[in-house]
Order: C-alpha cells, then structure tokens, then sequence
C-alpha cells in the first residue's frame, strides 16, 4: 500500500498560488478558493485509489506572520477536506517539519518509510486537478518495482514523486524538479520510472493550458475533477485567440 502524502497549505489569500493571482483574470481570493478545490479533488481522488490519504499540512508556527489567522490552519485544511470526503475517519493529517518543501517533503517520506515501515510514499501537492485514481494506482503499481517514481509535468516541474526508498532529500526539488529529483534519485544508485505528465497550475499560463481541457472533457461528457471544474465554470473563465494569441478570459 502506498500513502500518498498531499502536502497542503490552508487556502488563505495571498498565501497560496499568489503568481496566479498576479497573472490571471482571478484575484488572490479566487485564487485561494482554486487552491481549496483542487486539494478537494485530489482527495476525492486518493480515496478512491488503493492508497492511504495523508494530509501534511502547514501548522500555523510555520506560517509568515501575516498569514495566521483566528481559526487554525490544522481546522480548516480539515473542514475542507471533511467537505470533501464527507468525513475523515479515514484520513490522517499530521502537520509539516521543515524550512523549506524540499525539507518538508524529505521528513514525510523518510519518517514514514524509515519509522513506519510504509513500502511506499508518494508526494503530491493540490495543484494538480487532473490527477485520478488510475495515475495514482498506476504509479503504485511501478513502485511495486521501481523505487523512485516521477510524475513530470510541464517547465520541467513535477506533480507527483514516489519513493520506495529514502534518499538524500537536501533541495531535491531545486528547479527543473524533475531532473534534480533524477540526479538525487542515481547518487544514490536508485531505479527511476515515470508516469503519465499532467499539467499543474501555479500561473495564468498553467490555469489557460487547463481551462479548455475541462471544457472539452465536459462537452464531451467525460470525467472531470468535480470541484475544479466547477469553480472554472462559475468563474466564467475560457480561453479566446485575440489576433492570433491565446489568452484567458472571463465571460
């Protein structure tokens, strides 16, 4: 069994996605509600996998000052989550430790493989709509032979990253994440695999490579991350060519 570790922020203006809110028609508020219904769905989508949900997220002692607020980070990631799955007798949160994601990401996967004796642990963040039970079953599966496991997305980012075994997690997530994850993961002599690439959103530029996927997948009746999809649509958000050039916009 492998638990996927969804390391989340509570969805506070101005704290999560801020480029997006400087780069899209959404302000730091929509961004925030974007942010709380991709963590919905990537929820709903571990459920619904054969892996374990643990939620890590940021405890309010480790938040800049500006950005704590009168209810607790640990309450609302739970409300949103609760909101989610209907309920999270099921669900584990534990809060983040370290200073930085690579550190945060590193303790997660080394406590639980080293402490606890996982067989394996994924790392997914909820910026990635798209990711479903067959991406997360399937990168289960290679881990099954494979110990490390990438989900590659675009600008050389990753969506998700399985291990089977720790290693050295000092910046691994340094930018390209991809290709630094990689010489982390051959230093010290491990076997890598990939999945499926999904697009994640941190810009405007992200959210238009979405936008018409979720409308199309919808059009032609397909299945789509419920609460992401539906934000999109109630936003009015869509993609337009304006001479030539695509760009999104809001109806």
């Amino acid at each position: 069994m492998t638990v996927i570790a969804v390391l989340a922020e509570p969805p506070r203006p101005g704290l999560v996605l801020p480029d997006l809110a400087e780069t899209s028609p959404l302000t730091e508020r929509e961004a925030a509600d974007l942010y709380a219904a991709m963590l919905k769905d990537i929820c709903i989508a571990v459920e619904r996998s054969g892996g374990d949900l643990l939620v890590n997220y940021r405890s309010d002692d480790d938040l800049p000052d500006e950005f704590v607020g009168d209810v607790s980070a640990e309450a609302e990631v739970r409300s949103i989550v609760t909101d989610a799955l209907g309920g999270t007798d099921d669900v584990r949160f534990e809060p983040q430790v370290g200073s930085t994601f690579s550190a945060r990401a590193g303790n997660t996967v080394t406590h639980l493989l080293e402490e606890e004796a996982v067989h394996s642990v994924a790392v997914v963040r909820p910026n990635v709509p798209q990711l479903g039970r067959t991406h997360i079953d399937s990168a289960a599966m290679k881990l099954r032979s494979t110990p490390v496991v990438l989900g590659p997305s675009t600008e050389g980012r990753v969506y998700f990253s399985g291990f089977r075994e720790p290693f050295d997690f000092t910046d691994a997530y340094a930018d390209p994440e991809v290709e630094t994850l990689a010489e982390h993961a051959d230093d010290a002599e491990l076997g890598l695999d990939y999945i499926q690439m999904l697009s994640v959103v941190e810009t405007g530029a992200d959210l238009a490579t979405l936008v018409p996927i979720l409308r199309s997948r919808v059009e032609a009746e397909r299945v789509v991350p419920e609460h992401t999809t539906t934000l999109v649509f109630e936003a009015g958000l869509r993609v337009e060519s304006d001479d030539g050039v695509l760009g999104l916009v809001r109806d």
